[in-house]
Order: C-alpha cells, then structure tokens, then sequence
C-alpha cells in the first residue's frame, strides 16, 4: 500500500512540474512574442488596407444578405455558400471563449481586460480579413466542397510545405485535441452544476451527438452551423440587452470601471495592467480567433466569386464575436459586481447570470452554453479533418480522427478547466506565430486584390476574379479562379 501511495505522489508532483513548466512558456510566450506580433501585424494591416475593416463595414452587410443560398454544379452536387462558411467559423468562433473565457479574463485581469479584447476585435478584424482571403485564394478542390487554409497557402503560396505540415499538427493539437477540452469542459460543468448530471454521463452524450454531426462530412457541418449559428448568437444578444437595458443606470459607471482599470488610472487596478492587457489579448484572440489561422480553414469552403467577399465577411464575425457577444457576457458579470470571489470560467457567468435575472438565469445560460460548446467542438473538428487531409489523404486516418475526438470529448468529463487551458493557450500561441509569420510574407497579394475589388465595385460590377489576371508565375500556384 506504502509503495502504491508513494507513487502517487510522485505522479502528482510530476503532473504539478509539468504544469508549472507549460504556464511558465505560456506567460513567457504570451507576454512578450504573440502579443507584439498581433499587435504589430493588426496595426500594419490596418493601415495598408487604408481602415477597410471600418469605411466597407457596409459592404459586409450586403454581402452577408446575398450570400446565403447554395448553387449546384453540373453534375448535381451541391457548393458552399458565403454564409455557410461564415457560420461555420462564426460558430468556431462563437463557443465558450464568449461565456468561460470572459469570465476567466475579468477574474484574472479586471474589468480592463474587456477593453483590450475590444481592441483586438478593432485591429484584429484587419488580421482576419488577410488571412481569409489568402485561404480562397490558394483554395483546392474537394470531392464534396474546396478546401484550405493555412497549411495550403503556406505550401502554394510560400512553397514551403514543411511549414505546413508544421501548421497542420499544431492546428490538429489545438483545435482537434486542446480546443475540444476546453469547450467539453465547460459544457460538463454546466450541465453537471445546473441539474446535478454524473459528468461521466454528460461526456457520454456529447461525445455520441458529436460522432453524428461529424461523420456526415463538411456538407452536414456546415448545414448544422449554418442554423444553430443564428440561433443561438440572437437569443443571448437579446436576453443580454435585456439585462442591459434593466439595468442601464449602472451601464456608464460599468463603461467608466472598463477603461480606468485598462490603463490603471485607478489605484486598485494600477498594479493589474499587465494582467489586463495579457487576458485581453489572450481571450480575445481564442474569442475571435484573429490571426490564429483557424477560420480560414472555414473561409476556404466557399463558392464565391472573388476571394475579397470572403475576407470581409471573416472581418464582420470577429465585430460579431468581440464587439457584440463578449461585450454581452462582460457586461453581464460586471452588473452582477461579483468577479473577485470564488467563481472563474463559466461558474462565474452562471452566477452572474442568475444574480442579474434570477434562478432562470442559470438554466438559460446552461442551455446557451450547451449551443455554443457543441457548435464549437464540430467546427473544432473540421479544422482538425481539413488539415490532417493536408498531410494524407487516406480515409483510414480520416475515420480514426472521428473517432479519436468522440474519445477526446470524453475525455474531458474527467479534466479541470486550467489544465485545459493551458494546454489550449501553448498550442495557440505557436500556431498563431507560424500563421502571422505566413499572412505578412504573402499580404501584398491580399492588398492587390482588395484594389482590384474595389476597383470593379467603383464601376457597379460584381467582382469577379480570374488568376489570369495575375503574372503567370503567380498563377501557377493557384488551382482555381479560372
């Protein structure tokens, strides 16, 4: 029994090391490296596209009205929309980052936090605008749908296919295994919290309702995102203005709080700028997911007619994720005024939530999460499918990545909320330096194609593209557009 115990112990020193090694890379990491290059890669993409995040807002708005019906081929098989592949990266996007993520920003960072995940969604928009034209434009033809992201125009586009192997298994890591924990997680503690459910019982049931969305193919994701995404993103905004407005006597001192606390005007929050930036930033990228390189795995699926349309409707989710529905959650916990007590992640939303509209506030909330969570982990899941076919094609590795995401959200019914995180935040951090590093090699193609599509907006045209306009070197990289 003595030998049984002693290893015990020194597994559980050994797993404390371990841990205490990744969130020492991860503060390091985080601080100093992901910080400046988003930051920096925000502001110059900002500037070079001249604010076309802000002044063809307009725009976005009438792309995503028309861009919501399908087209068949010749052959009968049916395309992607615009609209569908913004909702299956709107609904990446739009997971438990909104709900746990804020909440874990304010408890860590303070109110100042939500003013640094607002400036990222402000800059980072530019970011997600680059990156999503670059995956349409060095798209590649599927069997049901195209395909790309990163790891393909990486290979096309720089000619470095090493990078996008290296790519292919971060995003796989991140989004396949530490990014399903993440939202699982969550989604076992409310369920568990909210109507006392055996967690071991929750991870059984969301990992079957996963295994039948997932083995349909990107067609059954996409139609999947395409209606829980409205639904679930218009009911929270809705029942969060309504505390809002409930409320609204305390919104400009809640409004005052968020930017004296981001620059430490005031003295109890002076010493937690650091932490507010860093919180603001590191949620506001796993919100949004800008410059990280995996909605551009979404952004590739669609039949569009020039690769611009798409990376304008990228830069619209990241407005919708940050600048509506986390500002929503933000907004929630600070009118309730408890994030320095006992609760973090998704307890401390609940608790706000049945603080500000009572008991059924936390039964809504569960049912929100349980939208946003499992919308998520099928997103999560084809990013990690798109990017394992970039390495390998055959189907056996295809079908053993199913299984293996039933197995990891499972899994997770049995993991704490900050050792997801960790992991989540390391694999994040490294894919993010490896896209950032991509997108500006490769953005002077996007620039060009922004003037060209502007170009043909000015004569009241419908943009097309064709590689042929390009000089032949250039168009040799490129599959389709003709």
């Amino acid at each position: 029994m003595t030998t049984t115990h002693d290893s015990s112990d020194s597994f559980s020193l050994l797993a404390d090391k371990a841990m205490e090694i990744i969130n020492s890379a991860n503060d390091f990491l985080w601080s100093y490296i992901v910080i400046t290059m988003l930051v920096a890669c925000a502001i110059y993409f900002t500037i070079r596209i001249r604010g076309a995040q802000f002044s063809m807002l307009r725009e976005m708005m009438h792309l995503l009205r028309h861009s919501t019906s399908s087209t068949h081929k010749a052959d009968g098989s049916k395309t992607i929309s615009s609209f569908h592949a913004f909702a299956v990266s709107l609904s990446s996007r739009v997971g438990t980052g909104n709900l746990a993520g804020v909440a874990s920003a304010i408890f860590i960072g303070g109110p100042g936090a939500v003013f640094w995940m607002w400036i990222m969604a402000i800059l980072g928009s530019a970011t997600a605008f680059v990156e999503a034209t670059l995956a349409q434009l060095y798209k590649q033809r599927g069997q049901d749908a195209f395909y790309g992201g990163p790891a393909y125009y990486m290979q096309h586009g720089l000619h470095q296919r090493w990078m996008g192997i290296l790519f292919a298994v971060l995003i796989t890591l991140t989004f396949g295994i530490a990014n399903q924990l993440v939202q699982s997680n969550t989604l076992c503690d409310a369920l568990s919290d909210a109507f006392s459910i055996n967690r071991v019982f929750v991870g059984i049931a969301l990992a079957v309702a996963t295994l039948a969305i997932i083995f349909g193919g990107i067609q059954r994701i996409s139609r999947f995102s395409a209606i829980v995404v409205p639904i679930m993103a218009s009911g929270y905004i809705l029942l969060s203005v309504f505390i809002v407005l409930a409320n609204i006597n305390v919104i400009p001192e809640i409004i005052r709080l968020i930017i004296s606390s981001a620059f430490g005007l005031e003295q109890a929050a002076g010493g937690m700028v650091g932490a507010a930036i860093v919180q603001g930033v590191k949620r506001g990228l796993f919100s949004n997911e800008a410059g990280e390189g995996s909605a551009p795995n979404a952004a590739a699926i669609a039949d569009i007619s020039h690769p611009v349309k798409q990376g304008l409707l990228q830069a619209l989710g990241v407005f919708t994720d940050t600048l509506i529905i986390c500002t929503c959650t933000a907004f929630i916990i600070l009118i309730a005024g408890d994030y320095n007590g006992n609760y973090d992640g998704i307890l401390l939303t609940a608790q706000s939530m049945e603080t500000t509209i009572g008991p059924a506030g936390r039964y809504f909330l569960t049912a929100a999460i349980f939208l946003f969570a499992y919308s998520t982990i099928i997103s999560n899941y084809f990013y990690g499918e798109t990017n394992i076919l970039f390495i390998t094609n055959k189907k056996w590795v295809v079908t053993f990545f199913r299984l293996a995401t039933g197995a990891i959200v499972l899994a997770s019914a049995f993991m704490t909320l900050q050792t997801a995180w960790s992991l989540v935040d390391i694999c994040m951090g490294f894919m993010t330096i490896c896209n950032i590093i991509a997108i500006t090699l490769l953005s002077n193609k996007v620039f060009n194609l922004l003037k060209d599509y502007k170009t043909q907006r000015r004569n009241n045209t419908d943009p097309v593209f064709n590689k042929k306009t390009l000089p032949e070197d250039e168009a040799l990289d490129i599959e389709c557009w003709d």
